[in-house]
């Protein structure tokens, strides 16, 4: 399994070993918490509100045509997707339908880019670069599954899935007026499944927590046009390696 989801991340993988020694030093930490309960009504209520702020990496999942150099004159060999890094705020709700079940739902306005870098070699060997910045709306709904409250902290593991759709989708550019500068454009609208985990803190006034979570784009965004950047892929899928600050009251 785990070689499995490196396969799908890529390097984005490489940043969940610091995250999650990040999380056992919060649990550690937790477990030295005085005998004191805050916030000891909070898990009576049913539902409960907040807002977000997270770090993403976001990244491409993409598949080049067979015999890529065969196809083109200009000799291109290699295709490859790196990430960037950009930033979420989103509001979230919760709503408890057991002790220890909850449901999730986090709309939030994502800030991302993507690069692409397609490599040709023939009597120069030269890189080009495409920047692909995108502007989403999420709406995720996960399914939270929250171990037995401990003092002040409490930790816990969700999955589910998400609507994406992106406001800078570049669909409708015509390149006509781009004056030759052709561009990667992808469809506006994905749907992603999900799956992260955290850990939860009650504060005196509200609630703190941490949350890692990887989703994987379940669509083809790529547009295809008559240029060598769109015609050299089979597919794009977008993929995103969340880190979240989450506070609740």
């Amino acid at each position: 399994m785990y070689k499995s989801l490196q396969r799908s991340f890529g390097s984005q993988w490489k940043s969940i070993p610091i995250a999650f020694l990040f999380l056992l030093v919060c649990t550690g930490s937790a477990k030295s918490q005085t005998s004191d309960m805050n916030l000891p009504n909070y898990n009576h209520a049913r539902v409960h509100f907040g807002f977000i702020i997270a770090i993403n990496s976001t990244n491409f999942s993409l598949e080049p045509i067979a015999n890529l150099a065969g196809h083109f004159a200009d000799s291109l060999k290699t295709i490859r997707s790196a990430p960037e890094t950009g930033f979420n705020l989103g509001i979230v709700s919760e709503l408890k339908i057991g002790k220890y079940l909850k449901i999730r739902f986090v709309p939030d306005l994502a800030f991302a880019q993507r690069d692409l870098a397609y490599s040709f070699m023939g009597i120069d060997t030269f890189t080009v670069t495409k920047k692909i910045a995108s502007t989403f709306l999420d709406f995720p709904v996960d399914l939270k599954l929250i171990s037995k409250r401990l003092k002040n902290f409490e930790a816990y593991i969700m999955a589910g899935g998400k609507y994406i759709t992106d406001l800078a989708s570049q669909r409708s550019v015509n390149e006509s007026l781009l004056g030759g500068n052709e561009v990667v454009r992808l469809i506006r609208n994905d749907y992603a499944y999900e799956a992260g985990a955290g850990v939860e803190f009650y504060l005196p006034y509200f609630k703190f927590g941490l949350e890692l979570k990887l989703s994987e784009g379940i669509r083809n965004l790529l547009i295809k046009d008559n240029t060598v950047y769109t015609q050299s892929l089979e597919y794009l899928k977008s993929k995103v390696f969340l880190v979240s600050l989450t506070f609740e009251g």
